[in-house]
């Protein structure tokens, strides 16, 4: 554990390092734009969005405790670029006991792991199929990177929904639904 931690830290040196001509190639490309079949839609997507609940439901609809808690943290970012970028994060999650990340014990790393979930990329929407893909280029999930990721979606005044696929849970399939509240 302590080398997957030196690695990681050696991995945010690189990157802080190069960030600048990272960015600086990628200000040469031509940014995709947000798709939609009717132009309205789009426009309500883009802005930044606190995260308000997660639902997560039985086949049954009884509720179930999610993954991040029923209160979790999070932002959700859409750009008029067509670039989307998500951040959840389990509350109180537990403080190291070194300031040093390169410090952390296996639990320690396991546990800030298991509480805090990010992902970066590229967005498009279908209005009429009533959904939006996030096209992941950079994750804190590593299985993640190079997936697209479809959530349905509605809007309720100054509040988006969204609700991935159902997922496999013990032979039953669990609903979810995330709420965001427009930030003003």
């Amino acid at each position: 554990m302590y080398r997957y931690v030196i690695c990681m830290v050696g991995v945010a040196l690189l990157w802080s390092g190069t960030v600048s001509e990272i960015f600086a190639e990628d200000m040469k490309k031509e940014p995709p734009m947000a798709t939609s079949t009717q132009s309205g839609i789009a426009s309500q997507f883009i802005g930044t969005w606190k995260m308000v609940s997660v639902e997560e439901r039985k086949p049954n609809g009884e509720l179930v405790e999610p993954r991040y808690s029923a209160r979790p943290s999070g932002y959700i970012m859409y750009d008029a670029t067509g670039h989307v970028a998500v951040q959840i994060m389990k509350p109180g999650r537990p403080r190291f006991a070194s300031d040093d990340a390169a410090q952390a014990t296996a639990a320690e790393a396991k546990s800030a792991f298991d509480g805090y979930g990010a992902y970066f990329g590229t967005y498009e929407i279908h209005e009429a199929e009533g959904y939006v893909i996030h096209h992941v280029e950079g994750s804190v999930f590593p299985n993640y990177v190079g997936s697209d990721q479809k959530r349905g979606f509605e809007f309720s005044g100054d509040q988006l929904i969204l609700k991935p696929p159902p997922r496999q849970v013990g032979g039953a399939q669990h609903t979810t639904r995330v709420t965001w509240q427009r930030v003003k």
